[in-house]
């Protein structure tokens, strides 16, 4: 994959970020399908599919935040957040798996380093972000609520903002410098524990042992 393939991938990943954002509010609602304008397996398709998924977990986190929630819903809601944690994080590994296939066949210099997180990791905060500066700018212009809460979310988004736009440098800087050679991926799986009935005791202790 060439330099000139990344002119602008963050550019275009905010774009597409920013529609689900947009498409998940028209109903609003964390029942609402997925219905992805792009290829399911092109690099929009998970781009969209990935902060659809954020979207979604955002407020599943602010519902089970509600004091009057009901128990019974408070759990169900729980459980659902675990599922939602679980497809976040494949979601990233398949990105990282498209970056990993893209740089296969790239020659390393003799300086190269390995880079703290990988691509896909980064791209999940850039995508959060933009959930982040939509609600903070809900909050901005929020008709209810007072001047003092206004200006204070003001300073915040306008953090938010310079935030993204240095995440969004340095994302492309990294595909740059992977594709030039600078950097190699080296993936870690996020190997969780929790929702595997073979490695989390609470669930494996429950099961049956198999019959002789």
């Amino acid at each position: 994959m060439s330099s000139k393939q990344f002119a602008g991938f963050s550019a275009n990943a905010l774009s597409v970020f920013q529609k689900a954002v947009t498409d998940y509010h028209v109903l609003d609602t964390v029942d609402q399908p997925l219905q992805n304008p792009f290829e399911p397996n092109s690099l929009e398709g998970l781009l969209y599919k990935k902060n659809w998924i954020d979207t979604i977990q955002w407020h599943y986190e602010d519902l089970i935040r509600d004091p009057e929630i009901d128990p019974i819903k408070g759990m169900q809601l729980k459980r659902k957040i675990d599922a939602s944690n679980q497809l976040r994080t494949d979601l990233v590994e398949q990105l990282d798996d498209y970056f990993l296939a893209q740089f296969e066949g790239v020659n390393k210099t003799k300086k190269a380093t390995h880079n703290t997180e990988s691509p896909a990791w980064a791209i999940d905060r850039l995508s959060i972000l933009v959930l982040k500066i939509f609600h903070m700018q809900q909050e901005v212009e929020r008709f209810n609520a007072n001047e003092q809460h206004r200006v204070r979310c003001q300073a915040k988004y306008e953090i938010l903002l310079a935030q993204q736009h240095d995440l969004a440098t340095a994302i492309d800087q990294l595909l740059l410098d992977l594709a030039n050679g600078k950097k190699f991926m080296k993936v870690y799986r996020q190997m969780k524990m929790y929702n595997d009935e073979s490695l989390n005791p609470v669930l494996y202790q429950q099961q049956k042992p198999p019959k002789p």
